[in-house]
């Protein structure tokens, strides 16, 4: 069993500071392009960066993050080229923790054992996968911890009587998703969220992050207030294709990584 401390273990340890969480798809629109994004992102505060792995089915997204796989897909990206991008930035200088977000039947067709020892090899400190529910992630997580990564569990205000199973046997971190339904943004988050925070936090130690729905510096401010870690996706993969013109031009691409990395930035300054 590998015992090198995690770097999702090193971030959390500090419960003092709130946690930004950025998701893209990678190859959306290009792999060369999400590794520069990827760059950006880290370099425009983020903490964690969660890697979108492209999936045909992608059931937990909404249409903002299933356009984005359908553009990675037709670029012909493959979970073994992410794993490439992310050995990629670790050589350039990429320290924070990265998380991969699939579906398991990518991570089966690949093999628990050889995926896991992978996902650690090329740099990666965990993964979550929205479609594995905690009471049958026994395999998947003896795999993870054997190569030291963290598999990421997801409780939604739905799961109720089931959320102290979860929380209890969480790794890394608790995910929590913020509303029902897809990814996406939401002009309000729900009333009832701090409630349904506070209930997680109640059965575990372990941090606890918050995704789905939120896209503002407001709702990023708020949310912070009731978890260790905020989650942006379909805000930012939405910004991508706004400047999907800038880049995919070679000419203009710093350009449109720039436009990116300010809304990011924007994101991130809400929790300073």
């Amino acid at each position: 069993m590998i015992t090198v401390e995690n770097r999702i273990d090193q971030l959390f340890a500090d419960r003092s500071k709130k946690r930004f969480i950025p998701f893209i798809t990678i190859g959306d629109p290009s792999l060369a392009v999400s590794e520069e994004l990827v760059i950006a992102l880290a370099e425009a505060g983020a903490d964690l960066i969660e890697l979108g792995v492209a999936y045909s089915d992608p059931i937990a997204d909404g249409p903002t993050i299933q356009r984005a796989s359908q553009r990675a897909l037709a670029a012909g990206v493959t979970m073994v080229d992410v794993m490439h991008l992310v050995s990629r930035v670790r050589q350039k200088g990429v320290t924070i923790p990265l998380v991969f977000f699939s579906y398991y039947n990518p991570v089966l067709q690949y093999g628990l054992d050889a995926f896991f020892h992978d996902l650690a090899a090329c740099g990666a400190d965990g993964i979550i996968i929205p479609d594995l529910p905690t009471e049958e992630n026994e395999e998947a997580s003896a795999a993870a911890k054997t190569n030291g990564v963290h598999l990421i569990s997801l409780v939604a205000p739905t799961s109720n009587a089931r959320i102290s199973a979860i929380a209890q046997k969480a790794s890394g971190f608790v995910y929590c998703v913020s509303s029902l339904g897809v990814t996406g943004v939401r002009d309000e988050l729900p009333a009832d969220l701090g409630q349904f925070l506070d209930r997680v936090k109640a059965s575990t130690d372990k941090p606890i992050a918050v995704g789905f729905g939120i896209s503002t510096p407001e709702q990023v401010r708020f949310t912070a207030k009731h978890a260790d870690g905020v989650v942006v996706g379909s805000a930012i993969v939405r910004e991508v294709e706004k400047n999907l013109a800038l880049l995919t031009d070679p000419d203009k691409k710093a350009e449109g990584i720039g436009a990116v990395k300010r809304f990011v930035q924007q994101l991130t300054g809400a929790l300073q």
